[in-house]
């Protein structure tokens, strides 16, 4: 995920400044990291540097100063460039998961079942969440639990494989 499309996007609707921007990525994007001031405030930055945000006004609401951010029509753009863009499969596994099975090798089938007990109850959270969620909130427990549930598949797989592997 780029933080700069994200940042634009949310700047699309109507300009702020860092601190609305922060609150919304982490509500929007629930489940996602949330993002640190800094990086918040460095990204601005270097919209700005590229022309694709700008400082619309500042404001002063009984704190510091802050400056309103707007995306600019290079922004738009590029945005939409991005919009347009299909995100390419990852070409290669870079997993925790997959690292310690194969390193493992014969001997992960503990790990394996460790890992899927793990995942159950990160899912029945996950399951629990959605409940009384927001919709950001019940789109990334669905995106989660997906995601989750094609490594529990792949447990079982690994899991089958290692115990032929065994027995043979």
């Amino acid at each position: 995920m780029s933080t700069s499309f994200v940042l634009l996007g949310l700047l699309l609707e109507r300009p702020k400044h860092g601190y609305e921007l922060k609150k919304e990525h982490d509500h929007r994007l629930a489940g996602a990291k949330p993002l640190a001031y800094g990086q918040v405030y460095a990204t601005l930055q270097r919209l700005e540097r590229d022309g694709f945000a700008e400082v619309a006004e500042t404001r002063q609401e009984g704190g510091p100063e802050r400056a309103v951010y707007a995306i600019t029509d290079a922004g738009r753009a590029e945005l939409a460039r991005w919009l347009d863009t299909v995100e390419p499969p990852a070409p290669y596994v870079a997993s925790p998961l997959f690292a310690r099975v194969a390193v493992a090798g014969k001997d992960a089938d503990g790990y394996l079942v460790r890992q899927r007990e793990a995942h159950l109850a990160r899912m029945r959270e996950l399951t629990a969440e959605k409940a009384d969620g927001t919709p950001a909130r019940v789109l990334a427990a669905d995106y989660a639990l997906q995601h989750l549930d094609a490594d529990l598949r792949w447990i079982e797989t690994a899991l089958s494989r290692l115990k032929e592997e065994t027995d043979a």
